[in-house]
C-alpha cells in the first residue's frame, strides 16, 4: 500500500469528522483510509465519498497513516484536500 502521496501532501485533513466536513464541503481530492479501522466509522467515509466522486485509497494499517500524516497516533482516514 502506498503511503507517498499522503507523505508528500502540504494539506491534509486527518481524521473521521474533520474529513466528513470537507468532503461535504467539496474540497477534497482524495481519501484515504485504513482498512484494519472500525468498519462501522469507515463504511460512512467511503459512501460519502462515492456518492461526490471523490476517490477513495484503501491502506493497510491505521498507525502506517498516522505516521504518514506526521501524527504520533493511527489514523482512520485522512482527506487530501485543494
Amino acid at each position: 500500500m502506498s503511503y507517498e502521496k499522503v507523505v508528500q501532501a502540504s494539506n491534509l485533513i486527518v481524521g473521521t469528522k474533520q474529513t466528513v466536513r470537507a468532503l461535504k464541503s467539496g474540497h477534497v481530492v482524495e481519501v484515504y483510509v485504513a482498512l484494519d479501522a472500525d468498519p462501522r466509522i469507515t463504511d460512512s467515509i467511503i459512501f460519502t465519498a462515492n456518492e461526490l466522486n471523490v476517490p477513495v485509497i484503501k491502506v493497510d494499517s491505521m498507525k502506517k497513516l498516522g505516521r504518514a500524516c506526521g501524527i504520533d497516533v493511527g489514523a482512520t482516514t485522512v482527506a487530501i484536500i485543494q
